[in-house]
């Protein structure tokens, strides 16, 4: 067969492989990242009742269960587990073979996950300037936690994920570091300018409270440095602990990202730690990805714009 029939009848084949409803795995999927059912239909945007009708359809395609429901959350059965492995694969293969069908190495829409303090200054930044590079260029953005970004990497459900380091990457995938950024002290205005260790003596801490790297990081260098502060509330978001504090609740100690593109009046800072400390943010991606043309002038973009040392508050 001559090479122009068997593109011909690989386009053929391939549409017809499409016409498999890979919403059905993409729910699948986002049911076991998610933790269940309810939590899996706000991701996938679709009604409780209906990621249910297309778990039973797929299911009933399968001829099998793959979740126990007598369990709440409902656990993965013995079978399920082997189609976790098999749907992410199939995902995988499809988004590959369609972006090189279509060419979609430097076009398409590029699916990337994001940490929410580099989601609302950084990302948008240099995404902006990736889309004059390239014009044909579409994006999908994700904001959540690493470990759930590096999930949807590896499930080809995202091309890659901006995350933090200090956290363990799953094997297949790959972190290159982007850029540092200092941890900062963050204070009131109105409060007089004082030492982090009169900080902890005179003012309520706003602890940033969910389990991820930072905050444990956070936590380490407050314990290292043989300071016990006081707690008036624990938050899980950091644009809500950058509220407290503007709100005279007390200090935080917050990454500096969190503070880009902010109106800052009534907020003072100053580093964190007598040799001020850092995180490191990074992609994550597939050794192989078939997006790593773009990705490396994505992370061109992201050095440029988080590589900014910031002055004190």
């Amino acid at each position: 067969m001559h090479s122009k029939s068997i593109i011909i009848a690989f386009k053929f084949s391939f549409s017809y492989f499409m016409n498999m409803d890979t919403r059905q795995l993409e729910t699948f999927l986002a049911i076991i990242q998610r933790g269940g059912f309810a939590a899996a239909a706000k991701e996938v945007n679709l009604s409780a009742s209906a990621v249910s009708q297309q778990i039973s359809a797929l299911e009933t395609d399968l001829g099998t269960a793959l979740f126990d429901r007598s369990r709440r959350p409902p656990a993965l059965t013995v079978k399920g587990r082997e189609v976790q492995a098999a749907a992410r694969s199939i995902l995988r293969i499809v988004a590959d073979t369609k972006a090189a069908i279509e060419g979609e190495d430097v076009g398409g829409t590029l699916a990337l996950g994001a940490l929410r303090t580099c989601g609302t200054h950084i990302l948008p930044n240099a995404l902006a300037q990736l889309s004059n590079n390239y014009p044909e260029l579409r994006f999908r953005l994700t904001i959540g936690l690493s470990e759930d970004l590096m999930a949807d990497v590896i499930s080809g459900q995202l091309d890659a994920a901006l995350v933090a380091d200090h956290v363990a990457v799953p094997p297949g995938l790959q972190w290159t570091l982007v850029f540092t950024e200092p941890l900062v002290v963050l204070k009131p205005s109105s409060v007089p300018d004082k030492s982090f260790e009169v900080l902890v003596r005179d003012l309520p801490f706003i602890r940033y409270g969910i389990r991820v790297p930072l905050a444990r990081q956070i936590d380490t260098e407050i314990a290292r440095l043989g300071l016990t502060v006081r707690q008036i509330v624990s938050v899980n978001t950091m644009s809500a602990v950058v509220g407290c504090v503007q709100a005279g609740l007390g200090f935080a100690i917050v990454p500096y990202a969190a503070l880009r593109g902010l109106q800052t009046e009534a907020l003072d800072w100053f580093p964190f730690g007598p040799t001020p400390i850092r995180r490191g943010l990074g992609i994550v991606q597939s050794p192989n990805s078939r997006r790593a043309k773009v990705l490396e002038k994505l992370s061109e973009y992201l050095s440029s714009t988080g590589n900014v040392e910031p002055g004190e508050g």
